[in-house]
C-alpha cells in the first residue's frame, strides 16, 4: 500500500520522553517530518490524546505538544522483530526549541 502523506519522513533516532501530562514516558522516534514524528514505544496512548514530547537533540532539548493520530500496538517481546509499533503524532506547537529541531532537516 502506497504511503498517503503528502510530506516527507526522514529517518531520524532520538531519544525522547512523553506523556499526557508530564514527560515521563521513554521512547524513541523512528522518523520525523516538518509536521510530525513517530515514536518507537510499547507505553501507547489513545488516538486523539494530547501529548508533551521532550526530543534530546545534540544535548538539547525540544519540547513540542502534539496529538497522537494513529497507533500500531504490537506484544513488547515483538516490538524489535515489527518495522512499527508505537504512535504517529502530529506536532501541534513548539514549546522549545523549533530551531533547534527545523535544523534537523537542513
Amino acid at each position: 500500500m502506497a504511503d498517503k502523506r503528502d510530506k516527507k519522513r526522514h529517518p531520524k533516532r532520538f531519544t525522547l520522553r512523553f506523556g499526557t501530562e508530564e514527560a515521563a514516558r521513554l521512547g524513541f522516534t523512528e522518523d520525523i517530518s516538518r509536521e510530525g514524528l513517530f515514536i518507537k514505544t510499547t507505553n501507547f496512548l489513545p488516538s486523539g490524546s494530547r501529548i508533551v514530547v521532550e526530543l534530546s537533540v545534540k544535548d538539547q532539548i525540544v519540547k513540542i505538544e502534539g496529538q497522537v493520530k494513529w497507533t500500531k500496538q504490537v506484544p513488547p517481546s515483538m516490538i524489535n522483530l515489527v518495522k512499527k509499533s508505537g504512535f504517529g503524532i502530529q506536532i501541534i506547537r513548539f514549546l522549545s526549541g523549533e530551531d533547534i529541531y527545523n535544523g534537523l532537516f537542513e
